[in-house]
């Protein structure tokens, strides 16, 4: 065969895949939508949005995987992986926020070096659960979504391998950032608080004292 030939057959098989990343990144995009979409459902408290947003993201998920299968070095590319990562994050909050057993690569149809990403960016959106928890004054509770964090974090760090096999030394450095910062702002919550505590029982001293003041 000449290198003509050779052209051709080269020209075939390029253009299948040309055809196929197109249709990747079109899915991909669509499941980070939806992953996006279903992470700000579950912040408002809206779960059944959420759960159908991701269950959408999944058939998509399963889709692409499908659509790939004969193309790895298409599938295991960086913007698959971003929607996988997307799809883990959004997927692993939900179950977090309504206490139900967190699924695992297998069951979520994922590479496990995407999952293991998505915990990373996973710890952030506890973080964004924490803050609102602040907010609301309710210091307990976004204490107890701390101790999850450092959970999540310490588990997330025993990953220890090279770069070629799983690039996480970067979230690892994110979280460690992230999971830093919330422990400052829960000291400074719980010494506001308990400030707040001490004046407050000042002030009912105070008040009660105030009658026998008056008698005097």
């Amino acid at each position: 065969m000449g290198i003509e030939g050779i052209i051709k057959e080269i020209m075939a098989v390029l253009d299948e895949k040309d055809v196929l990343r197109e249709e990747a990144l079109r899915l991909t995009r669509e499941v980070i939508r939806l992953s996006g979409d279903a992470v700000k459902a579950v912040h408002r408290g809206d779960f059944e949005s959420a759960r159908k947003q991701l269950d959408e993201a999944r058939e998509i998920v399963k889709k692409l995987r499908e659509k790939l299968a004969r193309h790895p070095d298409l599938y295991y590319t960086g913007y698959v992986q971003s929607a996988h990562q997307e799809y883990v994050e959004a997927t692993l909050l939900l179950h977090y926020v309504l206490g139900e057993p967190f699924l695992g690569p297998k069951e979520l149809g994922v590479p496990e070096a995407d999952y293991a990403l998505g915990i990373g960016d996973f710890i952030g959106e506890l973080r964004r659960y924490f803050l609102r928890l602040l907010i609301d004054g309710d210091v307990e509770a976004a204490e107890r979504v701390y101790g999850d964090m450092e959970g999540v974090y310490n588990a997330l760090m025993k990953l220890g391998y090279p770069k070629g096999l799983v690039n996480v030394r970067v979230k690892q450095d994110q979280a460690r950032h992230i999971v830093e910062r919330t422990l400052e702002d829960l000291t400074r919550a719980k010494l506001s608080k308990a400030l707040e505590e001490k004046l407050q029982k000042v002030l009912e001293a105070a008040l009660e004292g105030d009658p026998e003041d008056e008698g005097e």
